[in-house]
C-alpha cells in the first residue's frame, strides 16, 4: 500500500496484533490514542449527512477524535491558538532557544514523563528568565512561550524545549522597554550552565519526594547512593542550549509557531508505504547535514515508537512564563506596547486564560452551518445526524 498512507490506516491494520502482543505494555493513554486514532474520521464516532437541496447530492462526513496526538485533527486547534499569539506579538525581534536533555537524562524522563517534563519546563523558563534579569546581561523581565517536543526526526525519543522569546523586555521598574543587541539574545554557555543546576536541583528533590520512579537499566537509581552519583556525573557534561538567529517579522514567528505548537510524532504527510509488515517515511537526517531519507520499521516498531510520544494526561505541552504569564499576560503586553508606542487598536484574543493545550479544538457540530455543493453550487442541507456506530467486540476490551 503506498500513497495517501495515514497513520490511521497503521493503527486499523496492524493495531490488534500489537495490541494482543504489547498488551502488559501499553498504559491507559497509550490505548485511548490508539483507539481515538482508530476511530477518528469512521462510522465510530458517528457524523452527519448533508444532501443538495437542488440536484439531491449526498455526502457523509464523520466526526473526528479531537485528540492532541491524531495527526489530522491538529489544524483547528492550531489555527485559533495562533490566531491567538498574532494579537500578542510585539514589533521587536523574537529569538528561538532550545533546551535539549542528555541521554542519560532522557532515559529518566522516559520512565517518569510528567514529572521530568514539567522539571524541563519549569528549569529552562527559570533559567531564561534569571539570565535575562541579571544586569550583567540584559537587565529585565522577559516573557515567552514554551512548547514541549519529545521526539527527533525518527520518532526515537527526544525531549527538548522551544522557546520563543521577544529580544527584550521591561526594566526592573517597569518604566522602558530595554532591547538585546541586534542578533544577540543571551549567552547560550550561561543559559546552558543554569539550566543544568536549575534542572538537576529539582530532580535531586523530586528524588527525594519520591516523585520518580526506575525500572529495568536504570533499576540502581532507585538507591540514593547510585542516583546522587549519576547526577554528579550529569554535572560533568554540557547540557546543550541552541539559539537560532531571530526570525526576520511577526509573519515567521506565526508560521514557525504554527508549525512547531501543535505537531505531533509524525505527520501523514510523511508516510510513504505500508506492507503487511512494515511501514516507511520519509526523515532528515541532521547527523548528514538534514539530508533527506527513507527509513522501514516493522509495523509494531513504528506504533510503538509513535506510542513513545503520548503526553500524560492533563500535561500542558505549551506554556507561558515571564510577562507573557497567564496571571497577567494582558496587563504586561498593555504596558510593553505603550513603552514601544506600539497601537492597540483591534486587539482581539488576548487574555489572562485560555483553553488548555491538551482541549484540541472545539467541539465538532452535530449541526454545522450549510455548506456549497460541490456539484451544482447551491446550498447542501443537512439530512440527518449519523448516530455512533455500536463499539467493536475488541474495542470493550482495550
Amino acid at each position: 500500500m503506498a500513497g495517501g498512507i495515514e497513520v490511521a490506516d497503521v493503527f486499523r491494520r496492524h493495531g490488534p496484533a500489537f495490541r494482543a502482543a504489547r498488551s502488559e505494555h501499553l498504559d491507559r493513554d497509550q490505548r485511548r490514542v490508539m483507539g481515538a486514532i482508530e476511530a477518528c474520521r469512521t462510522a465510530a464516532l458517528g457524523g452527519h449527512v448533508r444532501r443538495c437541496a437542488d440536484c439531491g447530492h449526498t455526502a457523509i462526513a464523520y466526526n473526528s477524535c479531537r485528540n492532541r496526538h491524531c495527526p489530522k485533527c491538529q489544524g483547528r486547534a492550531r489555527e485559533a491558538w495562533v490566531a491567538a499569539r498574532r494579537a500578542e506579538l510585539l514589533p521587536v525581534p523574537y529569538f528561538h532557544v532550545v533546551f535539549t536533555l542528555p541521554a542519560p537524562v532522557g532515559a529518566i524522563a522516559f520512565q517518569n514523563k510528567a514529572a521530568v517534563y514539567a522539571i524541563l519546563c519549569r528549569a529552562a523558563a527559570e533559567a531564561l528568565r534569571v539570565i535575562a534579569a541579571d544586569p550583567r546581561h540584559l537587565g529585565a523581565e522577559i516573557g515567552g512561550v514554551a512548547v514541549l517536543h519529545s521526539w527527533g526526526q525518527a520518532m526515537q525519543h527526544h525531549p527538548h524545549l522551544h522557546c520563543i522569546v521577544p529580544g527584550g523586555g521591561l526594566s526592573p521598574d517597569r518604566t522602558r522597554w530595554i532591547a538585546c543587541p541586534p542578533g544577540f539574545f543571551l549567552s547560550v554557555k550561561v543559559l546552558g550552565r543554569l539550566f543544568r543546576r536549575l534542572f538537576l536541583e529539582r530532580l535531586a528533590a523530586a528524588f527525594a519526594d519520591g516523585g520518580l520512579r526506575f525500572f529495568g537499566e536504570l533499576a540502581p537509581l532507585a538507591e540514593p547512593r547510585a542516583f546522587a552519583a549519576h547526577c554528579a556525573a550529569l554535572r560533568r557534561i554540557d547540557w546543550v542550549v541552541y539559539a537560532k538567529p531571530p526570525f526576520g517579522g511577526p509573519e515567521q514567528v506565526l508560521a514557525y509557531l504554527g508549525r512547531y505548537t501543535h505537531r505531533v510524532a509524525i505527520a501523514n504527510s510523511r508516510l510513504v508505504a505500508m506492507t503487511d509488515d512494515a511501514v516507511s517515511f520519509r526523515w532528515k537526517d541532521y547527523r548528514q547535514e538534514g539530508r533527506r531519507k527513507v527509513m522501514t520499521l516493522d509495523a509494531g516498531e513504528f506504533m510503538r515508537r509513535f506510542l513513545l510520544h503520548v503526553l500524560p494526561s492533563g500535561f500542558h505541552r505549551i506554556r507561558h512564563f515571564g510577562f507573557l504569564a497567564n496571571g497577567h499576560r494582558a496587563a504586561r503586553l498593555a504596558l510593553c506596547r505603550q513603552l514601544l508606542a506600539q497601537p492597540v487598536a483591534g486587539r482581539q484574543g488576548e487574555r489572562d486564560a485560555e483553553p488548555d493545550d491538551h482541549r484540541c479544538a472545539p467541539p465538532c457540530q452535530h449541526q454545522p452551518e450549510p455548506d456549497v455543493c460541490p456539484c451544482c453550487g447551491s446550498l447542501s442541507l443537512i439530512l440527518s445526524t449519523l448516530p455512533r456506530a455500536p463499539p467493536h467486540p475488541a474495542a470493550a476490551r482495550r
